[in-house]
This record gives C-alpha cells, sequence and structure tokens, in this order.
C-alpha cells in the first residue's frame, strides 16, 4: 500500500531548479535510500514530504491516518527537557495528554469539570497504549546505548553522540507507518549501527531515509533513489546492487549517445551536400527532418568519483619490516591496553573496535605523536609516514585551493597541479575556493591528496572519510587499493574496510586480536 507519494515535485532556487518533476511512491514495508551528491537536494526533499518545506510544484499526498516522524540532526531543539520525554515528544499527541494529566492531577482546586476531562484524557491515553510509553521509550534507548542512568538526565548534558541517539529513538518512539531519516548512522558505533538495521529490517512501514553510509545501505534498503541531473532516478536493490545497474545503464547510454552524435554528424554532412542541388534538395530536407524528429539522447554525466588505474608507488620502498612492537604498553595517564606486533610491508590492516578501546591512541603512539608508556615501538629503515587525523585536516588559510596545493609543492607547473587536484575531485570552481571556506569532507580530500602527492610509503590514518560524501569516499578507496606501499588506518566506515583492508586489528576489552583476512570474512 501506498504511505506517502511526491506528485510532479519541483523546487527551485532562484532560477536554478535543484530537482524537477519528481514522481515517487514508497509503500509499507520497504526502505527507500537517498543519495547523491552534496547539494543534490536529498535532505530538502525529505524536507518537503515532512511538510516542513513547500515545493514550487506539485505535492506531497499522505495516506490518511498514517503517522509520519522525521529524524533531522537538530542537537540543540530539545536541551531543556529530559531525555525520557524527548523520545515521549515522538508521538506529540500522547506528550501532549501526559503533560495536559499532570496538569490537570496538580491543581489544587480539581472541578468537577477537571473531572470529567481528566477521563477524557484517561480515555484516549488508554487507546493510545500510553501506560507503556516509558517503558517502550527506556527499550528504544537500551537498545541505542543510552545508559539507563541517562534517561532521566536533561538532554543538554548529553554529548552531541548521545543526543543524536535520543533524537533517533523519539523518530522511532511509538511505531509511526511512515520514518524519514537524515544520516541516520552520523555519531553511531558499529554496535548501534547494527541494532538499527535489524530494526528497520524488522519495521513494518514506509522508511525514506538519506545516508551516506553505503553499508548500512546494503542492510537496509530495498530501493535506492540517486539525485542526478536535476531528477530522481530509482534503482530496485540496496546500494551494491545500484552501482551495478547504474554502471551497466551508464554505458548502454554512453554507446547510445555516441551512435547517435555519430549518426547526426552523417546526416547534417548529407544535408550540407545536397541542400542546394536542385535534383538532391527534396532528400536534403527529408533528412533534415529526420534530425528535427530525432529523440536526443543526452550525454551520459561524468562519474563523479575518479578511479585510480594505475598502481601509486610510494618514493622509496621500505625496509621489510615496517613497524614493530615489544610488549607496548599505550595510553595517557595510565595503560589502556598492550600489544606486541609486526607490520609487514605492503600490508593493509584496518582496526575496528569500540570507542574508547585505544585505536586512535596506537596511531598516535605509532606516529610518535605521544610516548609509550612503556615498552618498544621501532619503525624499520627508510619508513616514510604520512599521518592523517581530524586535526591535521583543520586546516585554515586565505589561499585558494590551488595556490595552497601549489605552495605545498612549488616544482609542479600549473597543469600538474590541477591535475592531481581533479584525481581528488577539486575541479573547475572547486579550485578557486578558499580553503578555510570548505566544508570538513573538502579539507580532508584536500590533505589527504598532499599527502599522496608526497609519496609516503606508511600511511598512519585515522579515520579519513569522516565527512565525505559517497562520491569522495569511493574516490580514497580507487586511490587506497592502487597504493603499493603500507596502510594502517581506523575506521567506523565498514563499506571503506572491506573494500581496502586485507586484514584486521580489532581492539576490543583491553585488549587486540589480529585477523588475518577482511571485513567480510
Amino acid at each position: 500500500m501506498t504511505m506517502i507519494s511526491a506528485n510532479n515535485i519541483t523546487l527551485r532556487v532562484g532560477k536554478k531548479a535543484l530537482f524537477e518533476d519528481v514522481n515517487i511512491k514508497f509503500t509499507e514495508g520497504n526502505c527507500y535510500g537517498l543519495i547523491g551528491a552534496n547539494g543534490a537536494g536529498k535532505s530538502t526533499f525529505l524536507k518537503i514530504l515532512s511538510g516542513q518545506l513547500e515545493p514550487t510544484n506539485g505535492e506531497v499526498v499522505i495516506t490518511p491516518g498514517e503517522r509520519l516522524s522525521f529524524l533531522q540532526q537538530d542537537h540543540f531543539k530539545y536541551d531543556e527537557f529530559l531525555v525520557l520525554d524527548t523520545v515521549i515528544m515522538g508521538n506529540a499527541r500522547l506528550y501532549e495528554i501526559m503533560k495536559e494529566k499532570e496538569a490537570l492531577y496538580a491543581k489544587e482546586d480539581f472541578t468537577d469539570e477537571d473531572g470529567i476531562k481528566a477521563s477524557e484524557l484517561e480515555g484516549e491515553f488508554a487507546e493510545m497504549n500510553g501506560w507503556e510509553a516509558e517503558t517502550d521509550a527506556e527499550q528504544l534507548l537500551n537498545g541505542l546505548g543510552i545508559e539507563p542512568e541517562l534517561h532521566y538526565a536533561q538532554m543538554a548534558d548529553l554529548t552531541g553522540s548521545q543526543k543524536v541517539k535520543v533524537l533517533l529513538a523519539q523518530a522511532l518512539f511509538g511505531n509511526p507507518d511512515i520514518l524519514l531519516l537524515d544520516e541516520p548512522t552520523n555519531h553511531l558505533d558499529v554496535e548501534t549501527t547494527e541494532w538499527l538495521e535489524e530494526y528497520l529490517r524488522q519495521y513494518a512501514g514506509a522508511v525514506v531515509m538519506v545516508s551516506h553510509d553505503r553499508f548500512f545501505l546494503d542492510r537496509t534498503a530495498d530501493t535506492v533513489c540517486e539525485f542526478r541531473q536535476q531528477k530522481l532516478i530509482r534503482y530496485a536493490g540496496n546500494y551494491t546492487s545500484y552501482k551495478e545497474q547504474k554502471s551497466r545503464d551508464l554505458a548502454i547510454q554512453e554507446r547510445s549517445y555516441r551512435h547517435q552524435q555519430e549518426e547526426i554528424e552523417r546526416l547534417e554532412e548529407l544535408i550540407e551536400r545536397f541542400k542546394n542541388k536542385p535534383k538532391k534538395a527534396a532528400f536534403a530536407r527529408s533528412r533534415k527532418k529526420i534530425l528535427e524528429r530525432m529523440p536526443k539522447i543526452e550525454k551520459p554525466p561524468v562519474e563523479d568519483y575518479h578511479m585510480f588505474t594505475g598502481a601509486l608507488e610510494p618514493s622509496v620502498r621500505s625496509a621489510k619490516w615496517v613497524l614493530e612492537a615489544e610488549h607496548l604498553q599505550i595510553g595517557y595517564d595510565k595503560t589502556l591496553l598492550e600489544l606486541s606486533l609486526r607490520i609487514r610491508r605492503g600490508q593493509k590492516i584496518g582496526i575496528i573496535g569500540p570507542n574508547g578501546a585505544g585505536k586512535s591512541t596506537f596511531l598516535k603512539t605509532a606516529a610518535g605523536l605521544i610516548p609509550p608508556v612503556k615498552g618498544t615501538l621501532t619503525l624499520g629503515q627508510q619508513v616514510l609516514m604520512g599521518y592523517f587525523d581530524q586535526q591535521t585536516a583543520a586546516l585554515q588559510s586565505d589561499l585558494t585551493v590551488v595556490e595552497h596545493f601549489h605552495e605545498q609543492f612549488p616544482s609542479l607547473t600549473d597543469k600538474e597541479v590541477r591535475q592531481t587536484l581533479g584525481a581528488f575531485l577539486f575541479t573547475g570552481k572547486d579550485t578557486a575556493k578558499k580553503v578555510s571556506s570548505l566544508s570538513g569532507g573538502e579539507k580532508s580530500r584536500l590533505v589527504l591528496a598532499e599527502l599522496f602527492k608526497s609519496c609516503p610509503n606508511f600511511f598512519v590514518l585515522d579515520e579519513p572519510t569522516n565527512h565525505m560524501d559517497i562520491p569522495a569516499k569511493e574516490t580514497l578507496e580507487s586511490a587506497f587499493r592502487a597504493y603499493t606501499g603500507t596502510l594502517l588506518f581506523v575506521s567506523h566506515d565498514r563499506y571503506f574496510i572491506r573494500q581496502v583492508a586485507e586484514s584486521l586489528l580489532i581492539f576490543d576489552d583491553q585488549s587486540v586480536f589480529y585477523y588475518p583476512f577482511g571485513y567480510e570474512h
């Protein structure tokens, strides 16, 4: 059954259309993933579906009686409320009844009229299973990893990631019929994300969500809808299925476009050759009509990520053993954990584990940013390290992207600078942006472009894909697969880990376990 539909939706910003004539039906029991480049209109489309934003043309129709819930990343909206109350607000009418009841029963001069009103409220409350509201809210919070002692805390006292979990619980509360989710896995650890995946797989209503988490989309989405060239293009299946279909479709479109251009060129040549020859003028006119009536095939868009095809070689070959740790104790004021390991040249190792397990601390120790608490850590001969974390990506500069990059590599020609930046998706107007105006994901991409250009033989990376959109992630995956040096990285992006890591270090419960296979295994 159709629960919500978008009919001929167009949104214009000034003279430019963000998207045009979008028609789609969202049906019960299905999960729809909305994807597309940053700025394509994904979150804006969710706001139109929710009724928060009016489209320029078209309408959204919700089946009568269906309740809609919308998760947005609004961290401060509920700061004055208790955590449990914030969750129950997911059902606005139920929360209203609870507060009306509280106010009535707190009155000192409780009248007969108040008694009638209270009775009506109690009836509606019972009808809505209100007695189970707090239990349901607590179960959601527990599932999302919010400890029971925080259930009656003030929202203002929570961390950013805890607030996101509470807002997610609010969206899920009371089993709404239609769920709109904007980046639901932001700030969630893997365990909580897996809980949400299981929840959505069993969910009976319609789910429409924006996500850059491709592994999450693979595990939950039945349909992937991509905003591209002002259209919404629908693909049956999950993210991996979408990638395969899109690749095939674009290849077919490319061939059709090329053949049509050849035919257009042939017809135009015939028209030009015969239009002024009396005996052939009718023939030329008929070719012109064929040309005018021909339905034009659009030129397929250039893929919005860059695929590195050749090997990316380090400037210097390192020794066989790149890093050796012997009874290495890591931490700041006290020891978090102890580990012993050796990393061989050419290994690509992903590090996974819960927050606080010591993953970033280990990378900082390996990079020499903090000393070992005890034990030894040695880098091999000829090891040239390229280190990345969110601090190194916090660039501030009034130079443009191209000026900044040229300053780092003054021996490069302007053409070489632009080619390198283009490979990391800085093209056209992007290269003229000031570095300080770039988004977090763009800054990370620029720093990684610099690191690749400096050709280290040992990359040490802490969350390299944070804040990046899907094309940027897929560009990086391609680069790291083509890289022939040694790679050690922390990531919560399971798709990225699956694509890049050939083995894993698993941090958990004050211990480290080496797993000699990739993430999927």
